[in-house]
């Protein structure tokens, strides 16, 4: 067997895209995709939003532009993201303690969020949810700043572990440690604090003096409430960061559009840092475009473009906001298909927390072994935590992936598979 080049290891694939290329693969006819985080439709298509696609008629008439966006990305563009994530208000009273800069889609913007707070804030530690999305570890294990992970699901109660996640925090944090939440429709759990919980953990956060990483890919496509969904980041950079909080070390959002755009392509995002009143913000953003022309030089510009057009004019604002309430709406629906489903064929457990959880994902509780036999024996994909992409659920294949549950549930096996 030949020597690896500099003797470097085989890294291992990542699981859901090697999941995908093996689902791509299989020649079933009725295998399943519950694995992207990427909305299906109906017929388990893809779907171009039509806001997006009314705004891409109108680009067709303007004289196309290829040059370079600025370093920082697109003026407008960033202008439209504070807004929509920050609100009106408080992006226009708290305008000069805000930073932004365009980035390549959300990984790009925790990434360059990473890089920035250990270089400069230079944290003890870095927080990461337990479980959470898989590249908040892998991002920050490029960076020296050791991870600790806190407990964010329980399984006993299929809700957030709040008083796990504050007892790790009072024991170990130090101040100027950073935390990794997940604005709205938590990925992987589908599980959020309620609004009770997030005040409890602020109070934790402004005790310790925590700098705040929300990563916010979801807002609008949770629950097809774009202020709602915003809620979180608005009330903590209000009550950290607003007048006479000046000691808080300052809080950063990692914004993506891929989901609530469906833009998932065109890699658009945008991180925001919002520093303590009183302090310039001109030489943390000055570094953050330093990193940016060292790692990409540009961010794209179509999907920018795509989505300043969306949300710079009325109509196209109007129908965007309904579009989210369409992919919502439809995964709310099939959540309570599965469950219905999972009921009436008997499947032993309560499976209320389906309905429960908001967003694309689902942590279903399945083990291993069965999301194993799930693949095997009916050709249904899934990640091996058990969590499922919902979108994933039509109403041509939610009974056949409900029986199927139960299947393996129960340990039986069925021959039609």
């Amino acid at each position: 067997m030949a020597r690896q080049y500099l003797d470097l290891p085989i890294a291992p694939p990542d699981i859901a895209f090697g999941l995908m290329a093996t689902y791509d693969a299989d020649p079933h006819p009725n295998k399943v995709s519950l694995i992207a985080g990427a909305y299906r439709d109906e017929i388990g298509s893809p779907w171009v939003l039509p806001s997006v696609e009314q705004a891409k008629s109108l680009l067709s008439h303007t004289p196309p532009n290829h040059e370079y966006l600025p370093i920082a990305g697109s003026p407008t563009f960033l202008d439209l993201a504070q807004t929509l994530i920050f609100g009106p208000h408080l992006t226009a009273t708290m305008h000069d303690q805000i930073a932004s800069i365009q980035t390549v889609s959300g990984t790009g913007a925790n990434h360059l969020a990473a890089s920035f707070l250990a270089a400069h804030l230079r944290p003890q530690h870095v927080f990461i949810p337990a479980p959470t999305w898989v590249n908040h570890k892998s991002i920050w294990a490029e960076t020296s700043v050791p991870q600790i992970d806190y407990p964010y699901y329980s399984p006993t109660t299929r809700g957030v572990d709040l008083e796990g996640m504050c007892a790790v925090l009072d024991e170990h944090a130090a101040p100027h440690d950073v935390i990794i939440l997940q604005a709205c429709a938590h990925n992987p759990t589908g599980v959020d604090l309620t609004r009770a919980q997030w005040e409890t953990l602020l109070e934790v956060v402004r005790r310790k003096r925590l700098f705040v990483v929300f990563d916010s890919a979801y807002q609008g496509f949770a629950t097809g409430d774009v202020d709602g969904d915003a809620w979180a980041v608005r009330y903590f950079a209000e009550q950290l960061l607003g007048t006479g909080h000046e000691e808080h070390p300052g809080l950063c959002v990692a914004q993506s559009f891929s989901k609530n755009f469906g833009l998932y392509g065109e890699r658009v995002g945008a991180l925001h840092l919002v520093v303590p009143r009183g302090m310039g913000v001109q030489g943390a953003r000055s570094q953050l475009v330093g990193m940016a022309r060292a790692e990409y030089s540009n961010p794209p510009r179509f999907g920018a473009t795509i989505v300043e057009t969306v949300l710079g004019d009325s109509e196209l604002r109007a129908q965007w906001e309904q579009d989210l309430r369409t992919m919502s709406a439809r995964i709310a629906r099939m959540r309570g298909a599965l469950r219905r489903r999972l009921v009436l064929n008997g499947t032993p457990g309560d499976w209320s927390f389906v309905e429960k959880q908001i967003g694309m994902f689902s942590y279903t509780g399945l083990e291993r072994k069965q999301v194993a036999r799930l693949q095997e024996e009916y050709h249904i994909y899934l990640l091996p935590s058990g969590r499922v992409s919902i979108c994933g659920l039509t109403e041509g294949n939610v009974d056949y992936v409900a029986d199927a549950i139960r299947d393996v549930v129960l340990g039986r096996r069925e021959a039609s598979a």
